[in-house]
């Protein structure tokens, strides 16, 4: 079960070392290869939105059909019990959002970086005429 947490908290981190190296200062040579790299990047990535978004599903219906310890009834070791689960499950979410928010960021960045070399293309041409 702890797996497939793993790999998205893998995905999250290349994410955000992905979205930290585009958005770093580059000489236009450099930037253009690490957008074109990362374009490149974005369609296999885009498989963690799909991912993180049934995770969330698996994390709700888990919620919904989690006993609840709120009474007196309830042992102290099974309130830590509830307790923990609830914060995994929180730190789980966060996690999953995160992982999508982040390939948003990284598409923008990478599009508008695109849009820029394109106007400058077209500007260049322009020029010359």
């Amino acid at each position: 079960m702890a797996l497939q947490w793993m790999i998205l908290a893998c995905v999250v981190a290349v994410e955000a070392a992905v979205a930290a190296l585009v958005t770093l200062p580059a000489p236009r040579a450099v930037r253009g290869q690490i957008v074109g790299l990362t374009s490149l990047l974005l369609q296999p990535l885009a498989s963690v939105i799909p991912f993180a978004a049934f995770q969330l599903l698996d994390i709700y219906w888990k919620k919904e059909h989690r006993l609840m310890c709120t009474s007196d009834i309830c042992t102290a070791e099974e309130r830590i019990r509830f307790e923990k689960s609830m914060f995994k499950a929180q730190r789980n979410v966060i996690l999953c959002v995160s992982a999508c928010l982040l390939y948003w960021c990284i598409y923008r960045i990478v599009k508008y970086n695109k849009d820029i070399k394109a106007l400058e293309e077209t500007e260049k041409r322009l020029k010359e005429d």
